[in-house]
């Protein structure tokens, strides 16, 4: 007798069998949707607060914005203001299509890349963070976003 057989041997009623239906109710109760729904709020929350705190009113771009693309955020083969620009106006638009539900996978595609050029070439130390905000955007891609989204309700897969 090995250790596998007397695992899956193991009565329903036993220890084990009790965490396999708590493990089984767990599974009902967070399924898909939620996780989903989690992921697409938290990735947007992320990149949205960070989007507003480069804007004056509704997406007046600050001066400081601009600075910190030309002294702290050096990214390779952009020039700092047209980098200011795109990556301030897509933390705004990904994390609004994320919450919304519409191309969700893609939205989480455009803010994985982004998350890949700040560990890469702005933070490098940062790669706890960074894969904290990659596993959401991963999970998104790789499932989409539920049925609590745009993306359902057209089709869009």
């Amino acid at each position: 007798m090995n250790l596998a057989t007397t695992v899956t041997d193991t009565p329903a009623t036993g220890i084990i069998g009790l965490w396999n239906r708590i493990a089984d109710q767990l599974g009902a109760y967070i399924g898909h949707n939620l996780i989903a729904l989690s992921s697409r709020i938290a990735v947007a929350a992320i990149f949205f607060y960070s989007a507003r705190t480069k804007v004056d009113g509704v997406l007046s771009i600050k001066d400081t914005t601009f600075l910190l693309f030309e002294e702290d955020y050096k990214v390779p083969l952009l020039p700092p203001e047209f980098a200011a620009y795109m990556a301030t106006y897509a933390e705004h638009l990904f994390p609004i299509l994320l919450v919304l539900g519409l191309l969700t996978r893609l939205s989480a595609v455009a803010l994985l890349g982004m998350t890949a050029v700040i560990q890469f070439f702005v933070y490098p130390d940062a790669w706890p963070t960074h894969l904290t905000w990659a596993v959401p955007m991963l999970y998104l891609i790789g499932r989409g976003g539920g049925n609590w989204t745009m993306d359902q309700r057209l089709g869009i897969k």
